[in-house]
Formats: C-alpha cells, sequence, structure tokens
C-alpha cells in the first residue's frame, strides 16, 4: 500500500492506494500550528477505524501549496510509518510538457491534477482542469497533453468570507443554490451571488478558453470541494472527478519508483 496526501490552503486530503485500489480517503483542515505528532496520532486514528497496519503501508508521495508544512509532513510520514516520501517538486518525472513561461511557478496541485486528467480522459481533445478549491484555477492541456496555460480565479469559500467579514449585518450561509436568482432573503441574496455569480465566472471563462483554442472539441472537467454545487449550475462542465488529485498523486508514485508498492 501507498499513502497520497495532497496539501492545500485549506485541506489535507488524504489517500491509501492497495495498487489501484483507492482503500481509503479522508481530509482534515489545514492548520499550521499543528505539530506532526498530532497530524501522525490523527492518521493513525484514521488507519484503525478502516483497519489498515502501519506496516501495510510502504511508500508514500505528496503534493504541497504550504511549503511551512513540507518538513510537518515529511517528518510525519517518517516517524509514524516508517517512509520517506516523495515530492512533487522540481527534478520529479512527471511526463508533463509545459509550455508556462516558468514552470517553477506552477503549483504542485495543479500539476498533480493535469497529469491525472490527461492520463484519464486524454483522448484527442483539448482539456479545461477547473478546481473548485482555495483558489478557482484552470488549467488547459492541448491534444497533446502539454501544459499551454491557465486562469486563477478567486475561491467560493473565500469571496464568501471576505463579503461576511467586511460587511458587519450579513451572515454566514451554506453555500448552496436557491431556488431562484431573484432572491427574498437576505440568506438566498448571498447564495444567489456566490453560486450563480460563480456559476457565470465558469461559464464565461470556459467560452473564452474554447474560442482562443478555436475549437469546442474539449473536455472540461470538474474537481474540488464545491464541484459538485457548480456543476448543477453551468453547462459546460462535462465531467465531476473529486479524486483527480489523489489519482493523479497514485500515477506519479509508480511513474518515479520502479516497481509499484502493493
Amino acid at each position: 500500500m501507498i499513502i497520497c496526501i495532497d496539501v492545500g490552503n485549506t485541506n489535507i486530503k488524504y489517500g491509501i492506494f492497495d495498487g489501484d485500489t483507492l482503500r481509503l480517503s479522508f481530509r482534515v483542515a489545514t492548520d499550521l500550528k499543528r505539530t506532526s505528532d498530532e497530524y501522525g496520532t490523527q492518521l493513525l486514528a484514521m488507519l484503525s477505524v478502516k483497519g489498515i497496519s502501519v506496516t501495510d503501508i510502504r511508500g508514500g508521495i505528496f503534493s504541497s501549496v504550504v511549503p511551512s508544512l513540507d518538513f510537518t509532513v515529511e517528518h510525519m510520514l517518517d516517524s509514524y510509518l516508517g517512509i520517506k516520501p516523495l515530492q512533487i517538486a522540481p527534478g520529479l518525472k512527471t511526463g508533463l510538457k509545459m509550455r508556462a513561461e516558468n514552470a517553477k511557478e506552477v503549483g504542485a496541485d495543479r500539476i498533480v491534477n493535469n497529469v491525472s486528467a490527461f492520463k484519464k480522459y486524454g483522448c484527442g481533445k483539448h482539456l479545461i482542469i477547473v478546481d473548485f478549491g482555495t483558489a478557482t484555477t484552470f488549467n488547459i492541456l492541448n491534444r497533446e497533453g502539454e501544459f499551454i496555460g491557465g486562469v486563477i480565479a478567486p475561491g467560493i469559500k473565500g469571496s464568501l468570507d471576505s463579503l461576511v467579514s467586511a460587511a458587519a449585518k450579513l451572515p454566514r450561509v451554506e453555500i448552496e443554490a436557491p431556488k431562484s436568482v431573484i432572491a427574498t432573503s437576505t440568506v438566498t441574496n448571498i447564495q444567489a451571488g456566490i453560486v450563480f455569480g460563480f456559476a457565470g465566472l465558469v461559464e464565461y471563462i470556459v467560452k473564452k478558453i474554447k474560442r482562443e483554442l478555436g475549437t469546442e472539441e474539449v473536455v472540461t472537467i470538474a474537481t474540488g470541494g464545491f464541484s459538485e454545487v457548480m456543476a448543477r449550475e453551468t453547462k459546460c462542465i462535462d465531467v465531476i472527478d473529486k479524486m483527480l488529485t489523489l489519482n493523479g498523486l497514485k500515477i506519479l508514485y509508480d511513474l518515479n519508483t520502479e516497481v509499484s508498492v502493493k
């Protein structure tokens, strides 16, 4: 078995793979103050619930957009699982051709998503990967699987948090679509603005990307925490794949080890 970890600004996602089968996945809140022992104890508790022994896990890989947690994660895996993980960083084989001005600026999570999407959905068409995370990112791959650029927009939850923090009388609400865009309460007014507003953002950006590509032969894949909410409100999303990042980490682990750990 191997462990795959995606360290994001809001959540840390864990996946335990037994061969190609995802045995366990869960997420915890990202907390810069938490120690490797706290993360380790949390991990052991989840493994115990699922009946997975520490000795069953023989390898690991992680991606991170939070550099200050890199050592914490490495130390936690070494101390509690006895493994030295691979990390998504320059020098690691990805098989991905980057046509960015500075490839080192591209986030590890975006690289992983691109590799995963092309492996699973690359079929002679352009791909757009929309990740609804702390930021809303759009990655564009051409037919050959080359990363040719993208878009970074504000994240849904961050936008809502910013709104209610700046306006004293506005309440915090659940991120879900109200029945009508013509909303009749403060709560549904905010929900309409956030959900339908971001749906419009996604539709417009995807439309412009397709126009610049000069083709409608494009597969748009949504991932991230709010992918299902947004997919219900847009017509441009073809596939929802919430396991895209974890599966991408598994692909990259296999690519960078001589023999896949079972």
